[in-house]
């Protein structure tokens, strides 16, 4: 699999606030991750490509340099939330843009918490163009995040870097927690643990600032969030096999796999031992009919850690006894693309009966899928999730625009035809 897209984006940009040089190893080939880097040239930071990995030549937690222009983070939500954070407190203007699907998401949900800390951001009504005038002294704050975002949260943590003590974000839902390692890694003084305070899932991150990070090499693991397509593939296409080599196994990404098991799927892993402070391993998988009957619910506190695998998850419980329901999902309405209804869209065109809700569907199952021209809304993780039931389905099936999933994943119809004979 490509370097994790989620583990790169934030490599880069800490290792850029580091003092020191870093290579990054196996940094994600996704079109997202190279607006991270475009992003911070355009900052000032020297990045050496070479192949799939990358040097980064760190200039310390203040050190860029304004920009020449806007900064343009494409189709990126993880570049925009995380940058503004880091550009709070340097002392110039910077404007942070983005495509259309980008610009039409919500910011607020980072703005309220950097201008609590000091910060000046102007919006298009909570929405990008982001212009930050920098250069306030930060001040630390206790915030309780108000949906669970694990970009929001990251936001706050790289804010809290310049910021005169300890800054603490509390989560109800548990979220990734790749920031809050690659600060560790990088020498940042960290805190995580359970929050004192119910629900019993409430949990903490903290770090204590104003710290100096030291530059360190990171081997970035392949992306669990690619391979869920080919895992799902291999289980639902009769006589398939498959390994999937040196994966990330953060505990916050594998709730997909768990999933897959409580289905009756047969799924093996096997770990390897950590690198650059990321589990990692092996997963195989084999087809195998399950027994086990539906209908399947996926809702409540899970949902974060399979809020990307959620219309994947749908096209497989298209296949299963009694079918899919997901719930508190809402979610998914502000992402790439409105999610619910594109998954909707997408299995009642290959003969699916579903249900729309306003936080999640409901999909029958089993059925006969047929072959149909999908429209991903331009998202990448539609059009992967939709290209799974095409090879499941009777005749011939059309993704449209199946171009946007180089925002992920550029080598996955390429993969894909390796593997499938």
């Amino acid at each position: 699999m490509p370097g994790d897209k989620s583990i790169s984006h934030r490599a880069a940009l800490i290792a850029a606030i580091a003092n020191g040089v870093s290579h990054i190893n196996n940094y994600s080939t996704s079109a997202d991750c190279a607006a991270t880097l475009s992003c911070l040239e355009k900052l000032g930071v020297r990045i050496e490509r070479h192949g799939h990995d990358i040097t980064v030549h760190g200039i310390g937690r203040q050190g860029f340099s304004a920009p020449a222009g806007p900064l343009d983070c494409a189709n990126s939500g993880t570049t925009m939330r995380l940058l503004a954070g880091i550009l709070a407190v340097h002392d110039f203007v910077s404007t942070l843009t983005g495509d259309d699907s980008l610009r039409s998401r919500p910011m607020q949900r980072i703005i309220e918490p950097l201008e609590m800390m000091g910060a000046r951001i102007s919006s298009q009504e909570g929405r990008a163009p982001l212009l930050i005038r920098g250069g306030a002294a930060l001040k630390p704050i206790d915030y309780e995040l108000l949906t669970a975002s694990a970009q929001v949260k990251s936001c706050i943590l790289l804010a809290g870097l310049n910021a005169k003590g300890k800054t603490t974000v509390i989560e109800n839902e548990i979220t990734r927690d790749h920031t809050e390692r690659m600060l560790r890694w990088f020498a940042a003084e960290t805190e995580t643990g359970k929050a004192a305070r119910e629900p019993e899932s409430a949990r903490f991150a903290a770090v204590t600032g104003p710290a100096q990070l030291r530059a360190r090499d990171v081997s970035v693991p392949g992306d669990i969030s690619s391979a869920v397509y080919f895992i799902a593939a291999a289980a639902l296409l009769s006589e398939s096999a498959l390994q999937i080599y040196d994966v990330g196994l953060n505990s916050t990404r594998v709730a997909f796999l768990d999933q897959l098991h409580s289905m009756g799927f047969e799924v093996t892993v096997t770990g390897e031992p950590e690198e650059s402070d990321e589990p990692r391993g092996n997963i195989f998988v084999r087809s195998l009919r399950p027994d086990i009957k539906g209908p399947f619910r996926i809702d409540g506190t899970i949902i974060p850690q399979l809020i990307d695998e959620l219309p994947l998850l749908a096209v497989i419980g298209s296949q299963i006894e009694g079918g899919i329901e997901i719930r508190d999902a809402k979610e998914l309405r502000v992402k790439e693309s409105d999610r619910i209804a594109s998954t909707v869209a997408g299995l009642r065109s290959i003969g699916c009966e579903v249900k729309e809700f306003d936080d999640g569907l409901r999909v029958a199952g089993p059925t006969r899928l047929r072959g149909a021209k999908i429209n991903p809304q331009g998202d990448h993780r539609i059009a992967m999730a939709f290209t799974v039931a095409a090879l499941m389905a009777e005749g011939d099936s059309e993704i449209e625009g199946a171009d946007c999933v180089a925002v992920s994943f550029p080598e996955f119809f390429d993969l894909l035809e390796s593997v499938v004979r």
